[in-house]
């Protein structure tokens, strides 16, 4: 990520909407939004993957469910965040299961990355199927986003729900 070239353009907007960058309490901000976006956007430098390489041999072939893994990520149509909970099930097969928090960091890697909401919820369950090879997967994500709560359509609270199977 290169964070001068976040820097100059966040200066190069707060210019263009008329904004002295100057100010005391502005002259830092293109610094921290670069920062913000390191951090926020740090999915990318990560490789989901790797986060299900540990498999454990279990005698358990029911479902195993993680519900509620908070989870934020940014809309890459208006760079906006949109903020809400995945959860994630799957059913093993040959007795093979990952650790609990293997999955959320799915979510987290997949998640910190601009984003669409299905691609989110799709590229959870495709991992899941083609790491673990369990007898099936689901994935359910709740989010509000904030590009359909503070402009647009302007309906603050609505939820938007996609699944994956």
């Amino acid at each position: 990520m290169d964070k001068r070239r976040i820097e100059k353009a966040v200066k190069e907007i707060l210019l263009a909407i008329g904004e002295d960058i100057t100010r005391h309490d502005i002259k830092d901000t293109p610094a921290r939004v670069a920062d913000m976006y390191e951090e926020i956007l740090g999915g990318t430098k990560v490789n989901p993957e790797k986060e299900l390489e540990v498999v454990f041999e279990k005698e358990h072939d029911e479902i195993v469910l993680l519900k509620g893994i908070p989870l934020y990520s940014i809309c890459e149509h208006h760079l906006l965040p949109f903020i809400g909970r995945a959860h994630v099930a799957y059913i093993p097969s040959n007795n093979r299961v990952t650790g609990l928090s293997k999955i959320a960091r799915v979510v987290d890697t997949f998640s910190r990355r601009l984003q669409v909401q299905e691609r989110l919820t799709t590229d959870i369950a495709d991992l899941m199927m083609n790491k673990l090879k369990p007898k099936g997967v689901l994935v359910v994500i709740e989010a509000e986003h904030l590009c359909m709560s503070m402009r647009g359509v302007k309906k603050p609270g609505v939820m938007t729900i996609t699944s994956a199977v």
